[in-house]
């Protein structure tokens, strides 16, 4: 199968890239997702030793009672809770939370929204790994919660900067899908897919049901698993179209890793959603807890084995069945790549940068006065371009640069994409049949060049797209072109600046 992304689609497309989402009415969530600025969360509280209260409420997994103004709008009562496990399990005070905004008055929502959380951006210096892999994955058209923003006050007293991040509930179901009646589970703790036997208490302390928690119907995801784990390969594809809507499973697991998002089900087995569709019984994938995208969960990896990971990267094969037997499949293995194929152009530092450039200016000051950060304002500096190493218990550990790693990783997928028949930033004209390469492969010492006309240039581009090298006026119509220069890989040859071809070199 052969793929192209040409320099003009990306061009053009580039325009739409990362605009703000238009609606042809407004939903929940809107108006705080979709403004460009830092949002402003005060919580009151009356209650004496209120923080004492809040972390034993953390265990008992309950609401305090408080007050709440959202920019500027006032609500006398809401619901508030520590949350989290990694975010929450270390000695700073700035810990995550979920706002229940209706859970002590039926119905009242900001904004349309009911809930959303406050991430205290744990393990990140940068501040933007859960904000870019959000938007990029809303814009790729993946089932993503959204991000954005926010300073929050504690009784007046500045905490630091947050993310919110849009709740997984059956606002976030009416707004995407189909209809919000059917059931909601989490992969977590240790949602891995396997099967166990056809019982479904034997699945409680795997998953958890979000909705419809009364009827306690589990009959559904033992289905979805049983169809997983014990259908036979020639079946396999058919089987999976009657379940689960695939197109998000292989869309979710290019974007995991593309951020190399690896505390997922790709890596850790866990963070995800999947909805099963009351309309048509099939479950669609979403995406969650994506905090530690770009490398930040390394599973024992250094920072360049990380950036190079194989799009076709699975943890622990056997312990993850879903993704184990899509790609053993061919038609799913090509519909991944395919994932893979729309989504790398994207994600380069030409269409990357300038977004991370607005997202340090728009945060910078607010980072700066955050005195209960992780890291320091230093390392969200140099955490934006390159890697740091910061403490970690009696160690240290690198965090991957931002920007550094979207260059490293594109390169990565571009030169395996190619290998795939996918090539990302230039497109071959195979209708150019007056050219001719040989040899073809080639060993790398030298390719002959020959042609009908004239050869007045010859210009070599890597699969990247970048020019390497370049020949003119030659005077004749052939040419033994060097190349011993070149490593092996996929390059292309650009003959008097229309006819290209595909050169293989193996080394």
């Amino acid at each position: 199968m052969k793929y192209k992304i040409t320099l003009c689609k990306t061009v053009v497309l580039f325009s739409l890239f990362f605009s703000k989402l238009s609606f042809s009415q407004s939903t929940a969530g809107d108006a705080l997702f979709g403004a460009a600025q830092v949002h402003d969360i005060y919580v009151n509280f009356t209650q004496t030793g209120w923080w004492d209260s809040l972390v034993a409420n953390y265990t008992a997994d309950i609401y305090m009672r408080a007050a709440l103004v959202i920019d500027g709008v006032t609500y006398d009562t809401i619901g508030i809770k520590m949350k989290g496990n990694s975010s929450y399990n270390n000695p700073s005070k700035k810990k995550s939370f979920k706002i229940g905004i209706d859970e002590y008055v039926s119905g009242q929502k900001h904004d349309g929204l009911k809930k959303f959380n406050l991430n205290n951006q744990f393990k990140d210096p940068s501040f933007m790994r859960e904000k870019l892999m959000c938007d990029f994955a809303n814009q790729m058209g993946a089932n993503c919660p959204r991000c954005t923003y926010t300073r929050v006050y504690l009784n007046n007293v500045y905490w630091g900067l947050y993310n919110i991040v849009e709740e997984i509930d059956k606002t976030y179901l009416g707004k995407n899908f189909t209809d919000k009646k059917g059931n909601l589970f989490k992969g977590d703790p240790n949602g891995d897919l396997k099967w166990i036997n056809s019982t479904p208490s034997s699945y409680y302390t795997k998953y958890e049901l979000k909705t419809n928690e009364t009827q306690n119907n589990w009959s559904d995801l033992v289905h979805l698993i049983d169809k997983i784990n014990n259908t036979v390969s020639t079946s396999f594809h058919d089987s999976m179209e009657s379940v689960i809507r695939t197109t998000s499973v292989l869309k979710s697991w290019a974007l995991t890793n593309i951020f190399v998002n690896l505390d997922s089900y790709l890596g850790s087995g866990h963070n995800y959603y999947i909805y099963d569709d009351s309309t048509n019984f099939k479950f669609h994938y979403i995406l969650w807890d994506i905090n530690e995208a770009f490398g930040n969960f390394n599973m024992g990896m250094s920072v360049t084995t990380l950036q190079n990971l194989s799009m076709y990267y699975l943890s622990n094969p056997t312990n993850r069945p879903l993704y184990n037997k899509m790609l053993a499949n061919t038609q799913y293995k090509a519909d991944l790549t395919t994932q893979y194929c729309n989504m790398v152009p994207y994600f380069s530092n030409a269409l990357l940068d300038p977004k991370i450039d607005s997202i340090k200016n728009l945060i910078m000051t607010d980072v700066q006065n955050d005195t209960m950060k992780f890291y320091s304002y230093n390392d969200f500096l140099n955490n934006i371009n390159s890697n740091v190493t910061v403490p970690q218990g009696m160690g240290t550990f690198t965090v991957p640069g931002i920007k550094s790693f979207i260059a490293a990783r594109n390169t990565a997928l571009v030169n395996e994409l190619a290998t795939q028949g996918c090539f990302v930033g230039i497109t071959e004209n195979v209708s150019g049949g007056s050219v001719m390469l040989f040899p073809n492969p080639s060993n790398g010492n030298s390719v002959k060049v020959v042609s009908k006309e004239e050869i007045r240039s010859i210009e070599v581009f890597n699969a990247a797209g970048s020019k390497i090298t370049e020949v003119k006026d030659t005077g004749r119509t052939e040419y033994s072109l060097e190349t011993s220069s070149l490593a092996g890989g996929v390059y292309f040859i650009k003959l008097n600046g229309l006819a290209v071809k595909k050169l293989v070199i193996s080394k």
